[in-house]
């Protein structure tokens, strides 16, 4: 119990500390219990980071601020209005297309499942493969069932779309335009001693910004170079495909893989076991490869200073905690996570070496007793 009650004195008796861990709480439960109804403010918080960096430039050239966030506002909006009219359509199309054809993608999977008794008979069994489709048939009721039952709320959804649709932008605008008023408002609720959080604050602040603006950029680049990809090699779907490959980098390493499925599937179907098949693989396992490899480290190298397996940890972790926002603020969290050890051992082990050498101090005036007689 001693060795319990003099590690809480030595790290948790600083007043800086107490206030970090306070804040960090209230955020954090704000999150986890508000987090839905704050949904618009965080996509908001999202753009508005994405935007300061231009915003930023144009500010360091002298330009006023209230200008730049005008000249940047209004240009995202137009980008944004043509990316959805552009892409949209197509993207809709694909869907069709992909609902059209499903059930016969059904109906040749489960002729190629039921070939497989003749061709391995010593590794599976006609009834083990009738337990799968039986399995698959269900799911996909289950999954018609969720659809109709999202076609039946889409009233309610449409509100909701409406609501990002007119709130979001507003946020984004008062945001950039009152930025440095929202921050002294909030520092208002703190103590005028709050020279850690300050200090955390600032590192965490610039990689936020980074981060988010470094992660939209690998999203288009990777739709981008996927579709093309897809698109040369004549495989069907290749703008939705692309686009949710290009989703997929949100959750590093493990969205990678996840849509390796997909791809290889659609691959499969098109072909079958063929060198376009595999073409359509191995273009998209090189896509992967450059991407973590060389795209991730000319847009992260003064972001990303973690190993992969944190970046894994942190995932699961704040994904677990606070949903969709865990998973996309992962690496930011543990650069948070790392700040703030940091920052606090930083605090701490001055004061462990003050209470050592005080400790040999009087051993050493003994000795210096001892030497003079």
């Amino acid at each position: 119990m001693n060795l319990i009650s003099n590690w809480f004195r030595r790290h948790l008796s600083d007043p800086q500390v107490v206030i970090l861990v306070v804040v960090l709480v209230i955020i954090s439960g704000v999150i986890i219990f508000f987090g839905k109804m704050l949904a618009p403010l965080l996509a908001s918080v999202v753009i508005a980071y994405l935007l300061q960096g231009p915003v930023g430039a144009m500010e360091r050239r002298r330009v006023p601020r209230l200008f730049a966030v005008v000249l940047v506002f209004v240009s995202f909006i137009v980008f944004l209005l043509l990316l959805i009219l552009g892409l949209l359509p197509l993207l809709w199309q694909q869907v069709e297309q992909l609902y059209d054809q499903l059930p016969s993608m059904i109906a040749w999977s489960q002729e190629t499942l039921l070939r497989l008794p003749e061709r391995y008979p010593d590794f599976i069994s006609e009834k083990q493969i009738i337990d799968i489709i039986d399995v698959l048939r269900s799911e996909v009721t289950k999954l018609g069932q969720q659809v109709l039952s999202l076609s039946l709320a889409s009233v309610r959804a449409l509100i909701v779309i409406m609501v990002y649709i007119f709130l979001v932008p507003l946020l984004v605008f008062f945001l950039l335009k009152d930025k440095e008023a929202l921050l002294g408002w909030a520092a208002g609720f703190l103590p005028e001693d709050r020279a850690m959080v300050t200090e955390v604050w600032r590192e965490v602040n610039l990689q936020i910004g980074n981060y988010i603006r470094g992660k939209a950029l690998e999203i288009m680049v990777v739709w981008l170079v996927s579709y093309v990809t897809f698109t040369v090699l004549g495989l069907q779907y290749a703008m939705l495909l692309g686009f949710f490959v290009g989703l997929s980098v949100l959750i590093p390493y493990i969205g990678a893989t996840l849509m390796t499925l997909p791809v290889a599937s659609m691959a499969y179907f098109q072909w079958g076991w063929s060198s376009d098949f595999a073409y359509v693989v191995g273009a998209y396992i090189i896509i992967q490869i450059l991407d973590g490899n060389v795209l991730v480290a000319l847009l992260f190298s003064e972001v990303v200073n973690l190993h992969p397996v944190a970046i894994i940890v942190a995932v699961l972790v704040f994904g677990g905690m606070f949903g969709f926002w865990g998973v996309f603020f992962a690496i930011p969290l543990a650069t948070l996570v790392q700040a703030i050890l940091r920052a606090w051992f930083t605090r701490t082990l001055p004061k462990e070496a003050e209470e050592v050498a005080t400790q040999d101090l009087p051993h050493e005036v003994d000795l210096q007793s001892q030497t003079s007689e």
